[in-house]
């Protein structure tokens, strides 16, 4: 067991995976010095300036790289400094390495990581801190990804360069810095698990990547209030989603609330909360409900991006909204 950040368990575990198979490589702006966030610090000392790729200020141009490199026999780890910028290069992702497997009947795979920095970080505006996770999980062909720990990060990193499918892998700004305990001999991260962040008796709330920390926050003033005993349900991967395990936990505790940073309108609470409405709607003590960002560019100034958070006031009165 060790002690790390969030930002090391992911180079620890890209090292790893380098070490391990020498088709691993990465490619991205100034991943020879480390990285914006230090998610790649060491890497090029250690492999070189031929697997530690640092590439011109091309998304569009980075991401086709890394798809023809993907179909042709290596695994690439793209990295596109922040989600935002990715946009730039959508059509690489989303009309070439999502079909691939599909338009080529199966001849071809294209097992690409495609690291993108999501959410909220200290008055970025409006061009550097959006969670777009849900455009990514309609599009056919992804595998999308949202570690909120370090442990996940390790373990679910090395899970995504070993798919044979393209994998979104989104990793929330905020948490580079958090440090947490990440297992030696884990067990190998299975794509599509969702993890139990908290047992619970009375809701459910399913969540994800740094707004996990929150809800844990509030789940435990929920306790010491005497309002609720919450489970807590960490999504981790997006799609596919752990369905099964969400509906087992609603089933048993009557109620649903979804609670994600990204834009509510939308997002992907609205597939879990159609779903568990679907599958469980006689089972309910209480409607399902979501909670997230309004439908509003965020604010460079801390005013206004406290706004669009998901403060604890708001969270504890979504909570005590569901007891009601």
């Amino acid at each position: 067991m060790a002690e790390m950040t969030y930002a090391a368990a992911g180079a620890a575990a890209l090292a790893e995976m380098m070490d391990a198979d020498r088709t691993v490589w990465a490619l991205g702006e100034d991943l020879g010095r480390g990285g914006v966030f230090g998610q790649y610090a060491g890497l090029e000392d250690r492999f070189g300036a031929e697997r530690i790729v640092s590439t011109p200020i091309s998304e569009a141009a980075i991401m086709g790289i890394g798809v023809g490199a993907a179909m042709t026999g290596t695994r690439p780890v793209v990295e596109m400094r922040f989600a935002d910028f990715a946009l730039c290069a959508t059509d690489e992702l989303i009309n070439q390495a999502a079909k691939a497997r599909f338009m080529f009947g199966g001849q071809t795979r294209v097992p690409l990581t495609v690291r993108m920095p999501v959410g909220m970080w200290r008055s970025s505006a409006a061009q550097h801190s959006q969670s777009l996770e849900a455009l990514y999980t309609h599009i056919p062909g992804l595998v999308v990804m949202m570690p909120a720990t370090p442990a996940d990060n390790h373990a679910m990193l090395k899970a995504a360069i070993r798919s044979d499918d393209p994998v979104v892998y989104l990793e929330h700004k905020n948490l580079w810095p958090l440090s947490g305990e990440v297992p030696d001999d884990a067990a190998p991260y299975r794509i599509g698990t969702a993890g139990v962040a908290r047992h619970g008796s009375d809701l459910t709330i399913v969540t994800w990547s740094a707004t996990l920390h929150d809800i844990l926050s509030a789940a435990e003033r929920a306790a010491g209030a005497g309002v609720a005993d919450i489970e807590v349900l960490d999504l981790r991967t997006l799609w596919p989603w752990d369905k099964a395990r969400v509906l087992q936990s609603v089933r048993r505790t009557g109620r649903l609330l979804i609670a994600h940073e990204a834009v509510v309108v939308g997002g992907f609470g609205a597939e879990v909360a159609a779903t568990v409405a679907e599958e469980l709607h006689s089972d309910l003590k209480a409607p399902v409900r979501r909670i997230g960002a309004p439908k509003l560019p965020i604010g460079y100034a801390p005013t206004l991006e406290n706004e669009i958070k998901l403060g604890p006031d708001r969270l504890d009165a979504a909570i005590a909204r569901m007891m009601s």
